[in-house]
C-alpha cells in the first residue's frame, strides 16, 4: 500500500509540475521525507498531511474516514420516552366466549 501511494503522489507531483525540493518546501518538510514517501517508505502522519496540504489533496480525506450522520430515526428515538418495561401482547378473547356472570357449572 506504502509503495502504491507513493507512486501515485509522484505522479500527481509531476502532473503539477513540481519538483520534490518545491514541494519539500511548501509543505514544509525535508526533501529527503518527499523521497522516502514517494518511494513507498512510512513517513510521519503529521508530514503526511502537510504534503498532501501542500498538493491540495486534504478534500480527499473525507473519503478515508468519512463524517458520521445522525440518522433520522435516531433523531426521532431521542426525542421520544424510553420505556422503562417490556410487555407481552396478550391473546384476544373470543367475540363470544359464552361465559356470563354468575354462570356456574
Amino acid at each position: 500500500m506504502l509503495e502504491e501511494l507513493g507512486a501515485r503522489a509522484q505522479q500527481y507531483r509531476v502532473g503539477l509540475n513540481r519538483t520534490q525540493a518545491e514541494l519539500a518546501t511548501d509543505a514544509g518538510v525535508s526533501q529527503r521525507t518527499i523521497e522516502r514517501f514517494e518511494a513507498g517508505n512510512s513517513v510521519q502522519l503529521d508530514k503526511l498531511l502537510r504534503i498532501l496540504r501542500a498538493m491540495k489533496l486534504t478534500e480527499n480525506l473525507d473519503h478515508l474516514i468519512p463524517e458520521t450522520s445522525i440518522r433520522p430515526i435516531q433523531l426521532a428515538g431521542a426525542r421520544a420516552e424510553t420505556r422503562k418495561r417490556s410487555y407481552k401482547k396478550r391473546d384476544a378473547l373470543p367475540a363470544t366466549s359464552g361465559w356470563v356472570w354468575g354462570d356456574r357449572k
